[in-house]
């Protein structure tokens, strides 16, 4: 999947693209069929940097619900020769998913789009997991023929089949299926289900990893192997298997690892040593961020920032200034850990890091959530600044909350647009701040505390705004 284009924050698309609040009340005033391009647009070409953290489909679904938008364009989108081209979940993933909104929301031809992608799209098991919590049994049942066409009746086919029964986000399909008196694939079915079970069993009596007896050498040579043979990197659940062997007879090999050993050993070696407080894992991590291995040094980094202890706080107030890998992580363990005798180091490392990395670079989430932590008052127009720019929805909420912490001017601002932001936590946030002096904001709110598809916490949040006299208004 390429890198999404994303417009200019100021642009209708641009704002669509975030998932912004703003994106939502600007396309309800534009000329609709301008809103619609761009909302088709978002949804066909996801704009999503990380689309297992940010969420869009019930954001678009809502504003497809707001200007009754037609579904041509998402069912070109996934009948298309593409689908054929590029079975990749993550190009289709989106429009599925708000297909499955529009659905719950009462638009019968988003479900048959639905129905008709499972029996012939290359993405079908992601919407058949949207249809799974939506359609009645006899709909579903209508699709056990489809389904089981996909797999021919061989060992191979058999075993595709087990692995797609397997790994279904959804089981309720597969099991009404199984348990159909009269459907001819109910037998099919229950064998698949019951392979599946039994795989899983087998898996769990016959494990690949360490075994007790195992020694360090072994631990780390699994650890090696790991990412050698198979790219699998183990370091994470070698050190724990460290944890629990290595004596101070292993202090030696542990060190001389650590300081020069390949790159999953190494890595084991590193967590281990940090976890079990060694006096020297600070310095050893200190020079591993500065290795020409980009997967040593960014996760010596990571490593460092997760510090809990408080040598690795008064460690960072000496690193923070250091040029690279090693100075951002001292600044994020500090906006993590610090003092406010920290807020300099903090405001610095964040203005740096947008400096240099944009407003969509992942490192700025601790550096944010330490703004509000330590109250750094000063910082609001470089997070506003984020607050506006930013690709990530993530980031936004993040930097939502800081503002919320540190801005006066946040309920009667952001806070207002937040209500229609596309992330949950930021709606929870807007609902918690957001001044109901706004005519806009009261009206949201009865909205969102009427909406079935709202999260829970979000209208929690509502309900402490408004009695259930106003709710029903």
């Amino acid at each position: 999947m390429f890198d999404p284009v994303i417009a200019p924050s100021g642009t209708l698309l641009g704002l669509l693209q975030r998932g912004r609040g703003d994106g939502t009340l600007h396309a309800l005033t534009a000329p609709r069929e301008e809103a619609l391009a761009a909302l088709d647009t978002c949804v066909r070409q996801d704009p999503r940097g990380d689309w297992h953290l940010e969420n869009r489909s019930l954001y678009y679904a809502r504003l497809y619900r707001e200007l009754d938008g037609p579904l041509g364009g998402i069912e070109d989108h996934l009948f298309g020769a593409d689908d054929l081209l590029d079975p990749e979940e993550s190009r289709t993933g989106l429009a599925l998913a708000v297909l499955g909104h529009l659905g719950s929301y009462g638009r019968p031809e988003a479900l048959a789009l639905l129905r008709r992608y499972v029996a012939s799209g290359a993405n079908w098991a992601w919407a058949l997991d949207e249809l799974a919590v939506r359609e009645d049994d006899r709909a579903l049942r209508t699709l056990a023929a489809p389904v089981l066409a996909r797999f021919p009746e061989t060992p191979e086919g058999e075993a595709e089949l087990t692995a797609a029964a397997r790994g279904a986000y959804e089981p309720r399909p597969w099991h009404l299926w199984a348990s159909d008196p009269v459907s001819p694939h109910a037998e099919r079915v229950r064998a698949a289900l019951e392979r599946g079970s039994f795989d899983r069993w087998q898996r769990q009596l016959t494990p690949t990893g360490p075994r007790p007896g195992w020694s360090v050498p072994e631990i780390l040579d699994w650890a090696r192997r790991g990412l050698e043979e198979n790219g699998n990197d183990l370091h994470a659940p070698a050190a724990r298997c460290l944890a629990a062997v290595a004596g101070p007879e292993d202090r030696e090999l542990l060190l001389a690892t650590a300081r020069e050993g390949a790159d999953a050993p190494r890595l084991a070696a590193l967590r281990h040593l940090r976890d079990s407080a060694d006096p020297l894992a600070l310095d050893l991590l200190a020079e591993a961020t500065a290795t020409t291995s980009s997967l040593v040094a960014d996760t010596a980094a990571a490593l460092f920032e997760g510090t809990p202890s408080v040598a690795a706080v008064e460690r960072a107030r000496d690193f923070a200034r250091a040029p690279g890998r090693l100075g951002a992580a001292a600044g994020r363990l500090l906006a993590l850990r610090g003092a406010t005798r920290d807020t300099h180091l903090v405001l610095t490392a964040l203005r740096t890091a947008v400096r240099d990395q944009g407003t969509a670079d992942p490192a700025l989430a601790p550096l944010l959530d330490g703004t509000g932590r330590l109250g750094i008052v000063c910082a609001a127009p470089v997070v506003r600044h984020v607050y506006r720019e930013t690709s990530s929805s993530h980031l936004r909420g993040r930097a939502a909350r800081a503002l919320a912490a540190i801005d006066p001017r946040f309920a009667a601002g952001f806070a207002v647009e937040c209500l229609w932001d596309c992330e949950e936590s930021t709606r929870e946030l807007g609902a918690r701040h957001a001044e109901t002096a706004d005519s806009r904001v009261v009206t949201q709110l009865r909205r969102l505390a009427a909406d079935p598809a709202e999260e829970d916490e979000v209208q929690t949040a509502v309900r402490g705004r408004i009695g259930p006299d106003t709710a029903a208004a």
